[in-house]
């Protein structure tokens, strides 16, 4: 696990499930968080057209031990 990636799920499992605009595709953000994704860490959710929920999964949590 990278440290963005680590840091991201720390803050996360501290605060819970957040809403993030999908207009900025291209940020460091984004490809930290569909890094994330595709290790099954966190979970995406479509909310509307522009934005998603971001949670923190299972694994996410216990990757942090």
């Amino acid at each position: 696990m990278l440290p963005q990636q680590r840091l991201l799920i720390e803050l996360l499992s501290m605060s819970g499930d957040i809403a993030v605009p999908t207009d900025a595709k291209d940020t460091i953000l984004w490809r930290t968080l569909d890094e994330c994704s595709k290790a099954r860490f966190l979970s995406i959710d479509e909310i509307n057209d522009s934005m998603c929920r971001i949670s923190v999964t299972a694994l996410g949590r216990m990757s942090l031990k």
